[in-house]
């Protein structure tokens, strides 16, 4: 891949890195803070931000299990998040190679879409259910995900950016 002028070469990404990041933003996720629609599904952001970084490590089947332990964690419909997140993966994984060529306010504004999908396909679930609407505020959760996107980058890029021995003869 052809790097941009400035662009910082990564290391690999660490599997316990990545593991440690989707559990601590489960744990976000689970925190007692009441129903709130407009709080954003940080678990999401991570699953997104994970399958278009690393998408052969973190996918669909990744996004379906985490899915899974949402539903049974919130007392949802069992498969709502788990639908959500994997239709969220599965667009992550097959924009990432275009994603990653856009500047941060570029891809805050095309991993949007996935989120609302995200949230569209959890209100259509739930309302298929027979649950009711929560309110219009629930379309605000998107924007702040996307909101956090180059924090999300910012955060969980900085481990790979680190130089493993810099010296005159390696200067990467």
């Amino acid at each position: 891949m052809i790097m941009r002028r400035g662009e910082a070469l990564l290391l690999p990404a660490s599997p316990w890195f990545i593991g440690l990041t989707l559990l601590l933003a489960l744990g976000a996720n689970v925190l007692p803070f009441g129903r709130v629609p407009a709080m954003p599904d940080l678990l999401a952001l991570v699953l997104v931000f994970w399958a278009v970084h690393q998408p052969r490590r973190v996918g669909i089947v990744v996004a379906f299990v985490f899915g899974v332990v949402m539903d049974v964690h919130q007392g949802a419909l069992l498969g709502q998040h788990a639908l959500a997140y994997t239709l969220m993966s599965f667009g992550a994984v097959a924009m990432h190679r275009r994603l990653l060529w856009f500047e941060l306010p570029a891809q805050m504004l095309q991993v949007l879409p996935l989120f609302v999908l995200a949230q569209v396909t959890m209100l259509g679930v739930g309302l298929a259910a027979g649950g009711m609407f929560p309110g219009w505020s629930m379309w605000l959760a998107p924007v702040f995900q996307a909101l956090l996107w180059p924090v999300a980058t910012l955060l969980l890029l900085a481990p790979q950016r680190r130089a493993p021995d810099p010296d005159q003869n390696r200067p990467l």
